[in-house]
């Protein structure tokens, strides 16, 4: 009885999967075409001028339903894409709706999140799997966080009584009275050199993958962006180099193409992890 049960979750897993992936392709969004502009550097603005003549290609999200803990009813929807170069950098700008911005991370709280994903190595004819890559085919995964941007925009990290206002300050740290080596084990996360507790300058986590559970920090992050919410809406730009340091970034050339897809999180809907939208590939091409 429980191998039939296996089997019988298995198989509905898979025609889930597979009835995913057959709507993805019925439904395939428009090609990105990355505008060149003038410039140099990162491309981190939003929203501005720059961005009107940038073609804009509307990307449904699937629901996750692979990975344990699912997600069948994410809550976004459709993501709007566009894309510009300057020869050395190459930026996203993704737009979407979510009328609860969520932007601080608590015990029982999400920020929303979005990311977009890139092969290291493109083949067309063998692309990797959309969803983190596989084994031998690297993805490098670009991830912004509202909540990294909203202690970039104040200018320091959160404190206690930011979400808790009557809460009196600690008198008495560990690091208040030990050496910085320590002091490091009581660090927790940052103690240990987390990306994610370390507050660094960008709101953008610079990561890369081979599949599921594989997800690691690049030893040399540079990719950047900067997010922010008007109207009911998230716009959020990523921008990484075309010649990127290191070998687990892709690279990129001027009337180049490659594949690009998007995963986002709403934080108002519990999402998180494992639990997000996700889209198929999408052709990119890099103007001259």
């Amino acid at each position: 009885m429980k191998r039939m049960f296996s089997t019988l979750f298995l198989a509905a897993a898979l025609g889930m999967c597979v009835a995913g992936v057959s709507q993805a392709a019925e439904s395939a969004p428009e090609s990105l075409q990355a505008l060149r502009v003038s410039g140099k550097g990162p491309i981190t603005d939003v929203g501005g001028a720059i961005w009107s003549q940038a073609k804009a290609v509307k990307v449904a999200m699937q629901p996750q339903v692979v990975a344990v803990p699912t997600n069948p009813t994410p809550a976004i929807k459709e993501v709007t894409v566009r894309s510009l170069h300057n020869g050395e950098w190459l930026a996203l700008q993704l737009e979407w709706q979510d009328y609860t911005k969520s932007d601080t991370v608590v015990v029982d709280g999400f920020a929303d999140q979005i990311a977009i994903e890139l092969p290291v190595v493109y083949d067309e004819k063998s692309p990797p799997s959309p969803m983190m890559g596989n084994v031998g085919s690297r993805v490098n995964v670009l991830q912004w966080r509202a909540s990294m941007q909203k202690d970039l925009d104040r200018g320091r990290e959160m404190k206690i009584q930011d979400i808790y206002p009557n809460a009196p300050d600690a008198d008495l740290y560990y690091t208040d009275r030990l050496s910085k080596e320590a002091g490091q084990p009581y660090l927790g996360a940052k103690g240990l050199g987390n990306a994610v507790a370390l507050q660094g300058s960008s709101p953008v986590l610079d990561m890369m993958a081979e599949g599921f559970g594989t997800l690691t920090a690049r030893s040399q992050p540079q990719a950047t962006g900067k997010g922010v919410y008007k109207d009911g809406s998230w716009h959020v730009t990523i921008t990484v180099p075309m010649a990127p340091a290191g070998e687990n970034a892709p690279k990129l050339a001027v009337g180049g193409k490659t594949v690009v897809a998007v995963a986002v999180w709403d934080g108002g809907s519990q999402e998180v992890g494992s639990r997000k939208a996700w889209s198929d590939w999408v052709n990119l091409s890099l103007g001259q």
